[in-house]
């Protein structure tokens, strides 16, 4: 059973995984529940064999928690599954005080380890990072290391490309183009590239920027385009489900991250074949094989960001090169390897938690 604020499809990480992760062991042959508030995900679920039951989980609040525990009580009692993975921090309460009344093994996903409330994801009788970083960052907030295990984030193969990937579409993205795919949060570093873009040559050589996502930040950097006198060059597209038809019109991607567990839209831009520029942080060099699969700069670096987006964007042959080279070793990042590492792991920790029930 996975628990989840929701399956909307917003472009969330943690959401697609859960997704991926779900269909997978369904396609497979276990029998798979999410628990969610609902969204737009639960008809590619119920698709490939997921029970989607509707368990809104909100923000911990003394006043609901009591309702939101014997709604999850009751649904234990039905379904009685044997591992309950946790993918948020009200899954992981829930989860917890669940173990009171039922016995199953415990699983949480940490992917935002540098929230505060991510501490509380330790409570799981096994604690998944999804980049050896994460994985570390956990062990310094005394998470114990045996409970400890790195499963990367696998996009290659996706359930969700059923959905909505057409390899026929085509973007009206005009060339040369940079991209990022990321939510519009000063943590994504947006402004970053959009300062870096402006200073570099690419306004020179013809090259436009597309930004696809949306947040709270993207009126913020929508005022640096136009203080920047740039507006003509750069595009904010919104948020898109269908990611990779213009990943495909993509010369350069970017992502600027301040602070990034892992990355799935580097792998995104890996499987497309897009030259990539990363912020060398947390668990964005592991997307990056090490930076063989694309090139590392420090986060918050204007001016690192703009001299590799000058050396690719005035360099055919640089270009060419780094397209090529992106894609190499992708296959490892696959859906359905991530959920054969996570079943491998559900039967550790089921058979560690059966052995502590008999004691």
């Amino acid at each position: 059973m996975h628990l989840a604020n929701d399956v909307r499809e917003s472009g969330n990480g943690i959401i697609n995984v859960l997704v991926d992760l779900a269909c997978n062991q369904a396609q497979s042959g276990h029998d798979v529940v999410v628990a969610s508030g609902g969204g737009e995900y639960v008809g590619l679920l119920e698709q490939y064999g997921v029970r989607h039951i509707e368990l809104r989980q909100r923000p911990i609040r003394k006043a609901m928690l009591p309702l939101m525990v014997m709604k999850f009580v009751a649904v234990l009692l039905r379904e009685r599954p044997d591992v309950v993975h946790a993918h948020m921090v009200t899954g992981i309460f829930l989860g917890k005080i669940g173990k009171a009344v039922k016995s199953y093994a415990l699983i949480s996903t940490v992917h935002n380890e540098f929230n505060r409330s991510a501490k509380y994801m330790g409570f799981a009788d096994r604690v998944v990072g999804v980049s050896r970083a994460v994985t570390e960052a956990m062990v310094g907030r005394s998470v114990d290391p045996n409970r400890m295990a790195t499963i990367c984030n696998g996009t290659v193969g996706t359930p969700r490309s059923r959905k909505n990937d057409d390899p026929t579409m085509t973007s009206l993205m005009l060339r040369p183009s940079v991209a990022t795919v990321a939510g519009l949060f000063h943590r994504k570093g947006i402004d970053v590239l959009i300062r870096a873009f402006a200073e570099s040559r690419a306004i020179e050589v013809g090259a436009h920027l597309y930004i696809i996502g949306e947040g709270r930040d993207r009126p913020a950097f929508e005022t640096i385009v136009q203080e920047l006198e740039i507006h003509d060059r750069v595009h904010f597209l919104g948020f898109k489900k269908n990611v990779m038809a213009h990943l495909r019109q993509t010369d350069v991607f970017v992502l600027a991250s301040r602070r990034e567990p892992f990355g799935l839209a580097v792998l995104e831009a890996r499987e497309a074949g897009c030259a990539i520029i990363a912020s060398d942080v947390d668990g964005i060099p592991e997307a990056l094989d090490g930076g063989e699969s694309g090139v590392l700069v420090p986060p918050g670096d204007v001016q690192a960001l703009s001299t590799e987006l000058n050396r690719l964007l005035c360099d055919a042959e640089a270009l060419s090169s780094a397209r090529r080279i992106a894609s190499v070793g992708i296959e490892r990042f696959s859906a359905s390897k991530m959920t054969d590492d996570y079943l491998e792991l559900y039967e550790v920790a089921r058979r560690q938690v059966g052995k502590r029930t008999s004691d």
